[in-house]
């Protein structure tokens, strides 16, 4: 999601201080497995991780970019700066392609993932934000509460969701990851990840993140949490932030009373 004023990052900030003390859903926290090294130049918009790399799509008009990078160097082997006029958002893989989207532009592409050649674009109604998808469907967030389900073909969405942690209303959705059949959101400005049933919108439980990345570490108050990445083969759950100088393997843990 795009850069936007202190005023509107301390808006959000009060709102999300009024929400979260009466969370009814549990609250975990983290223990860090390792960390990787990432770019302080990226703008993380999208993250996935397939076949040992890291896939990312960053943001900001003329600096956004698709890169793939090894993890252990944080140097891309793959990149794709996007045309300058698009502020580029989520991204995904679907079969032998790579899927991204852009904030207001309306307009998506379809790369070739082996050589990151555009092969087509796509339009679409209102903003882009975070992706990412099922077995046959694509999930999508735009900044509100609500996540949509779209046909990965057409991008034509087929039903939609909105998320609650109890009567509470949770907004700001931001970059998705699709794990173990439970969908994890970014919340913009947030410290926390929902964790949040495909099914009907309830958050099952928060990831308090407070303190993963110190805030001497980052470059601006838009720096924020924004990256979640998981490799099924070895069950391993990554995040990072917008231009944070490192990836954090991270495991989750239940929080003590």
């Amino acid at each position: 999601m795009p850069f936007r004023s202190r005023f509107a990052a301390k808006v959000a900030l009060t709102i999300s201080v009024l929400i979260f003390p009466s969370l009814a859903a549990p609250i975990h926290t983290y223990k860090v497995i390792a960390k990787y090294p990432h770019s302080t130049d990226s703008y993380t918009e999208g993250f996935f991780y397939l076949n040992d790399l890291f896939y990312e799509g960053t943001g900001l008009n003329g600096h956004s970019a698709i890169l793939v990078t090894q993890p252990e160097t944080g140097k891309p082997i793959q990149r794709r700066d996007m045309p300058p006029q698009y502020f580029g958002e989520g991204i995904i893989d679907w079969g032998p392609n790579l899927l991204e989207w852009t904030w207001q532009t309306h307009v998506g592409f379809v790369l070739d993932r082996t050589t990151l050649h555009i092969v087509k674009q796509f339009h679409y109604d209102g903003e882009g934000w975070g992706m990412t998808r099922t077995a046959n469907e694509l999930i999508t967030s735009d900044g509100t509460a609500t996540l949509r389900f779209r046909n990965p073909d057409t991008f034509d969405e087929t039903r939609h969701i909105v998320v609650k942690d109890g009567s509470h209303t949770i907004d700001q959705l931001n970059e998705l990851e699709y794990i173990k059949g439970e969908i994890y959101a970014n919340i913009w400005h947030s410290d926390r990840i929902a964790r949040i049933s495909p099914t009907d919108g309830h958050v099952i439980a928060w990831i308090d993140l407070t303190g993963l990345l110190p805030d001497n570490q980052k470059i601006n108050a838009e720096s924020v949490l924004n990256g979640i990445a998981y490799d099924a083969k070895k069950d391993r759950l990554f995040v990072t932030g917008k231009q944070w100088p490192a990836v954090f393997e991270i495991k989750i843990i239940p929080k003590s009373k």
